[in-house]
């Protein structure tokens, strides 16, 4: 029995409104959820799709592993790959971003005293990466401190341009940032480091689902994003593209039957042993949904209750913000008076059930608020009452 063709069931496009976008997810009514950049959240439909394909290996799993697992492999990739605007054969899939970031950093070249330039805005776990290859190798990790709050992108990509020296081998850059939530200008920074033989590597962990995305003009050399935040795809589906003149470079993460092949990068990253595929082969369920539901419109909606959502934080406690509006996509990270992050984080959770990242960065306390299509301005709204009453109607903080 082959389900295949039942994996992406052909739908009519339509506009919904938020109350019926929200019903085709698996979230939790109860919870005011304004986390979705940390883990994503899944659709029913994408889910019910996931899950067939595991049903679907299991009900013959020679078959599935051994005869058709290539083929499949190589449609999911080619739905991305139209997705991101790269060539199929550009980008392989990979668990999520960090995997990415791993197999880059660990595969370059890097000797002593070479340099990899980053900003003081990247994520923790994969600054840790380029920490260990620097050990490693003896070259040296130099964060950039942006100042804050942002201006114009031609400010931003000057002064990060500054760090530049004869000994930067890489720069590694976040196309959206996590602690920060703000869209970095990275074209520019890529046709510099193009033009100046400077490796790039970028962090897109944020980026697919969340801002257009077209590789073959960017230029990038490499880019790793995720499939299961703001695709919402499930969990363990991201990729990693990178440039034809560095596919060799690459090293498997796990050297098995792919190494000798066919000799190709698909073929080194893809053939790695036995595992669940599903999540890869669920992308281009979750790429169709939101096609089926006008997605551009839908992120606009987000955009603008973003910016909302900036103003009514900013103004609840009189701190400035960290960019203007025309920094942010779907998210806004936002000031917060000196707090404990754990105890705060807390209170909105099992007081006002509100799930929501809150988190230290440079000393200071911080919010980071995420809207997706299942998000309105009640859940802004709801926010704002249980900040006013944390910090203000209990004396935790005054003007």
């Amino acid at each position: 029995m082959n389900w295949t063709r039942n994996i992406v069931p052909p739908r009519k496009r339509c506009k919904i409104d938020i109350e019926t976008l929200k019903s085709l997810f698996l979230l939790d009514p109860a919870v005011n959820f304004l986390n979705h950049g940390s883990f994503g959240a899944c659709p029913r439909v994408v889910f019910e799709a996931y899950q067939r394909w595991q049903l679907e290996l299991e009900h013959q799993p020679v078959e599935f592993l051994g005869r058709r697992i290539d083929g499949l492999l190589d449609h999911a990739r080619a739905v991305l790959a139209d997705y991101v605007g790269a060539d199929h054969n550009d980008l392989v899939f990979v668990p999520n971003a960090t995997t990415g970031v791993n197999l880059v950093a660990r595969s370059l070249k890097l000797k002593e005293y070479d340099e990899i330039l980053t900003t003081d805005h990247e994520y923790g776990a994969c600054m840790y990466t380029w920490q260990f290859v620097a050990q490693k190798t003896g070259a040296r990790l130099v964060q950039r401190q942006m100042p804050l709050p942002l201006t114009t992108p031609d400010d931003f990509v000057e002064y990060f341009w500054g760090g530049v020296t004869e000994r930067t081998r890489v720069i590694y850059i976040s196309h959206i940032t996590s602690p920060t939530a703000l869209i970095f200008p990275i074209d520019e920074i890529c046709r510099r480091a193009r033009a100046a033989s400077i490796i790039t590597v970028i962090d897109g962990a944020h980026a697919p689902g969340h801002v257009p995305l077209n590789l073959r003009a960017l230029n990038a050399d490499f880019y790793t994003g995720n499939c299961h935040k703001w695709m919402c795809a499930p969990k363990g589906s991201g990729f990693l593209y990178v440039r034809h003149a560095y596919q060799g470079l690459v090293e498997p993460a796990i050297i098995s039957w792919g190494w000798e092949d066919d000799g190709s990068f698909i073929a080194k990253q893809q053939k790695q042993g036995t595992r669940d595929y599903a999540a890869y082969l669920t992308v281009p369920t979750a790429i169709q949904f939101l096609n089926d539901h006008d997605w551009a419109t839908v992120q606009t909606q987000c955009r603008a209750m973003i910016a909302g959502a900036q103003r009514d934080l900013s103004d609840l406690f009189a701190l400035p913000a960290l960019a203007p509006p025309m920094w942010l996509g779907q998210m806004v990270t936002a000031r917060l008076p000196a707090c404990d992050i754990v105890s705060t984080k807390v209170r909105l959770y099992d007081d006002y059930q509100i799930e929501i990242p809150v988190i230290d960065w440079k000393e200071e306390q911080f919010i980071r608020v995420s809207m997706q299509g299942y998000n309105t301005h009640s859940d802004i709204a709801q926010l704002i009452t249980a900040l006013r009453e944390i910090f203000i109607h209990n004396g935790s903080w005054n003007r």
